[in-house]
């Protein structure tokens, strides 16, 4: 496999990055990246959308237990607000690759563009679905904001998130317009803006 000049025969250190939860109107965005070992291989490494939640859970603890390095990160609301969605999923994929206890050589980033790290990178379009370290962080990165999601609708259950996950639905804009935004809610996306003005 070759890629950029690259001889990744050579046994380079290759990590995988990817981030979840760009569309949602709450919570963090999530990122993980991950190194796998060639001396422990996963089957099954799928992007995560395309996995029942059972096989993502399931290939989550799996990933933790025979990859070479994981990590995940994430950007905060406040951040989303402040420097806009895009450039928080940047920040948080670039916390996760800095934050990988072995350093990466080489980074595969999912998407149309990379993060500013001090690795060569490349992007992949849909490289969730194509190499196999991309499928493997972002099956960590969603199973986390999932669970971050999980813990929100324990606190506040009129709003429904372990169904909705965040994102604009129909239940979530009812939800938001009968008891308002949380302090988690994205206040620079446009639903919740308009809500927060009216008010």
């Amino acid at each position: 496999m070759q890629s950029l000049g690259f001889d990744f025969s050579a046994g380079l250190l290759v990590a995988g990055v990817d981030e979840v939860g760009r569309g949602p109107l709450i919570g963090n965005v999530v990122a993980a990246a991950v190194i796998l070992d060639p001396a422990k291989p996963i089957q099954g490494l799928a992007d995560s959308k395309k996995l029942s939640v059972k096989r993502r859970e399931q290939l989550y603890v799996e990933i933790k237990e025979k990859a070479l390095a994981w990590c995940v990160a994430s950007a905060s609301p406040q951040e989303i607000d402040e420097i806009n969605i895009l450039h928080a999923s940047m920040l948080a994929m670039k916390r996760a690759v800095e934050g990988l206890p072995v350093s990466a050589e080489f980074v595969y980033v999912d998407g149309n563009r990379c993060p500013d790290l001090t690795c060569p990178s490349e992007a992949v379009v849909k490289g969730d679905s194509k190499i196999p370290e991309i499928s493997a962080a972002s099956i960590l990165a969603k199973v986390d904001r999932d669970n971050e999601m999980a813990l929100l609708d324990k606190k506040f259950p009129q709003y429904g998130f372990a169904k909705h996950k965040g994102y604009p639905t129909a239940a979530h804009f009812e939800a938001l317009a009968e008891h308002g935004p949380l302090p988690q809610h994205r206040r620079s996306f446009k639903p919740v803006r308009e809500l927060i003005e009216t008010e």
